[in-house]
């Protein structure tokens, strides 16, 4: 990813927080739309996962100015996954929800340059959180 594709993200982000609430349920109706077999791995509250989940994506939407000091925790979230019994296959269906989460909220604003760094951005770190579960 280069500069200009983390700062259109980080500047979209920005404008998604505010409605993180909303942002986080439409993922997860979503996400659980495209795979029911999803749902069973989550044993928390929803409400408390998508404050959890709107927290660390912008953790991680913050941290891509430095990708060295965000990878290790990518790493261990991976690892963690391993636990919950994440498949490599959840990892596009959470990227196809969380893309469609940022078409609703962000409508105009996602144009193909802004959805194309989204894109990226899934793939890489759900490329990291693989590897090291794997590891």
């Amino acid at each position: 990813m280069n500069v200009a594709q983390i700062q259109l993200e980080q500047s979209r982000f920005a404008q998604v927080e505010p409605i993180a609430d909303v942002a986080a349920r439409l993922f997860y109706d979503k996400l659980f739309k495209l795979d029911p077999s999803i749902k069973p791995l989550f044993t928390s509250d929803f409400t408390e996962q998508g404050k959890k989940r709107m927290k660390l994506l912008g953790i991680a939407v913050r941290g891509l100015s430095n990708l060295d000091a965000l990878l290790p925790a990518i790493q261990a979230l991976g690892k963690r996954h391993v636990g919950y019994v994440v498949m490599d296959a959840h990892h596009a269906t959470v990227g196809a929800a969380l893309l469609w989460t940022l078409e609703q909220g962000l409508d105009a604003a996602l144009t193909g340059d802004v959805k194309a760094a989204w894109t990226e951005t899934c793939s890489t770190l759900a490329s990291v959180m693989q590897a090291a579960a794997e590891a």
